[in-house]
């Protein structure tokens, strides 16, 4: 259903508000680059520290600019399965593609909760749905079982996987089949992941440098690995340095440079990246051609 390059977009913001004529800037150059796909309202979109009618909103203002022209999976996680329901309520009636849905975070669910809470969203509303695995964030990891479980389920019909274990791709493609989408969520071990049977990747790199991150999954897709390695190559020091700090503050900053219409401002309790990180970035930047 999904392939190649997806970035999860930042969130521009001007003086504490949504900078939506940025924003519908920003979805057009992503779409214009390569993009295969967008994802408004993920962890790099802020969406933590956004209300939900702005989370709404921004959701609604990526699916009305992109105008059909790529699919739209709109950020729908929560903690809390009926605000999650909700968002992709609210989504589907945007004319969203698909939801992508975090495992619920701080209430550390042991994995029948997880399963019932994914199993309560799909009973309840039928837009596909992207599991989204992040550990590092949620503290609960999904197990490869669990996802296999999920996976009978007709509209759950991919996942982001950034757990950070390799192996979990040839584990879902035995437990999930073949034909369940399996996104990475690792920019610097997408190559892998790619190589083993993923679809692609929702990207922090992608927004950035769009038309690179495009190219390298299209080599990817077309088996010519080789040139996915060059691309990696030139990619990878950006892949570290937009996390040398807490994301997304590199990766505004990363932005602010390429694009001048893309203000660093954060939320709280994000805060500007350091010094070195700043500098990680610039030298990563140039690394890639990109300034």
């Amino acid at each position: 259903m999904f392939r190649g390059s997806i970035p999860a977009l930042v969130t521009p913001f001007l003086d504490g508000r949504v900078d939506e004529k940025t924003f519908r800037a920003l979805v057009d150059w992503q779409i214009e680059e390569g993009s295969s796909a967008l994802v408004p309202c993920g962890t790099t979109g802020e969406s933590a520290t956004m209300s939900i009618e702005e989370h709404d909103r921004v959701v609604a203002i990526c699916i009305e600019q992109a105008a059909g022209r790529v699919p739209v999976i709109a950020g729908c996680g929560s903690n809390d399965t009926l605000v999650a329901l909700d968002h992709m309520k609210r989504a589907q009636a945007a004319g969203a593609t698909a939801a992508l849905v975090v495992a619920p975070y701080y209430n550390r669910p042991n994995q029948d909760g997880v399963y019932a809470h994914f199993h309560y969203l799909a009973k309840h509303c039928d837009l596909p749905i992207i599991v989204y695995n992040v550990p590092a964030r949620t503290v609960t990891d999904i197990k490869p079982e669990t996802l296999a479980r999920l996976a009978q389920i007709d509209s759950i019909v991919g996942v982001k996987d950034a757990s950070g274990i390799p192996g979990r791709v040839s584990a879902h493609r035995l437990g999930c089949g073949e034909g369940f989408c399996q996104l990475s969520g690792n920019d610097d071990m997408a190559l892998g992941f790619m190589a083993m049977g993923g679809a692609g990747c929702i990207s922090v790199t992608a927004n950035v440098a769009p038309r690179l991150c495009a190219d390298f999954q299209s080599a990817c897709l077309a088996g010519s690995w080789a040139d996915a390695l060059a691309i990696q190559d030139r990619l990878y020091p950006l892949h570290d340095a937009l996390f040398s700090d807490a994301s997304p503050g590199p990766v505004k900053y990363a932005l602010s440079r390429v694009r001048g219409d893309v203000s660093t401002e954060l939320r709280l309790p994000m805060t500007p990246p350091s010094e070195a990180s700043r500098t990680a970035v610039d030298a990563a930047l140039e690394h890639a051609w990109l300034v």
